[in-house]
């Protein structure tokens, strides 16, 4: 899930209702900054059993300023232990971000995301996959497949339209489970839930979606139910069937 910057009272209010379906929440962007409950917040996370990370975009501003042992230090401070790396608009070379993936993977839980923020700049499918697997072997848990939390880059097309190929790809050479796809428009969560089942790893949900995402899990939507519950009447024995008139 995506906090946009909710209050303290939004996300305790929001927790009480969809924890059980947040497996953990990003603070997006750099809102944490400027989040003047901050504190009360994460007690509100924590009090309910979901972890909290910041957003990518912090961590390359702390690579470009030189102050990731400052981020480092806040994070302790906050009690953060889950952390994204990205250089999607930061170009962090890409040493030096698995260099970051590395160190930060000795006493936190790193999610790398891979892909750019630009819709214009196109990465090769090819590329991607490399990127993913260095990001793994470095020592990410997970690696998030870049779509911002709009749906019209990375992975889609400007229209918010799925690069079905470039997704292909990515997932024959890569397990499932280790990736997150950022999917924040309902047609888009669609598609992967048709294409890769219930329980696929979906990122940049908005707190307001995470309901309704997971009716769509579980066929109670119109958009999947059949997808899981079938499209016609059950079938019925000969006996039960209607009589024909003569």
């Amino acid at each position: 899930m995506i906090d946009t910057g909710l209050s303290a009272q939004d996300a305790e209010g929001a927790m009480c209702s969809i924890a059980d379906y947040v497996d953990v929440v990003r603070l997006g962007w750099g809102t944490s900054y400027v989040t003047r409950d901050l504190h009360a917040k994460l007690d509100a996370y924590r009090a309910h059993g979901v972890p909290v990370m910041l957003g990518g975009t912090l961590t390359e501003l702390a690579w470009l300023q030189g102050r990731i042992p400052e981020l480092r230090a806040w994070l302790a401070e906050l009690g953060i232990v889950h952390v994204e790396v990205s250089s999607g608009v930061v170009p962090i070379p890409p040493a030096e971000k698995l260099a970051l993936i590395t160190d930060f993977a000795r006493d936190h839980t790193v999610f790398a995301e891979i892909g750019e923020k630009d819709p214009n700049a196109l990465l090769a499918p090819y590329r991607w996959v490399q990127l993913i697997r260095e990001a793994l072997d470095a020592g990410a848990t997970q690696v998030v497949c870049e779509g911002r939390a709009s749906g019209d880059a990375g992975m889609y097309r400007p229209d918010g339209e799925v690069r079905t190929g470039l997704v292909d790809e990515i997932i024959h050479e890569v397990d499932l489970d280790r990736l997150i796809f950022e999917a924040p428009q309902r047609h888009q969560q669609i598609w992967f839930i048709e294409h890769f089942g219930t329980n696929v790893n979906l990122g940049n949900i908005h707190t307001s979606d995470v309901i309704s995402l997971e009716t769509l899990r579980l066929g109670l939507r119109a958009d999947t139910l059949k997808l899981f519950h079938g499209d016609g009447f059950p079938e019925r024995a000969p006996e039960d069937a209607a009589p024909t008139s003569s």
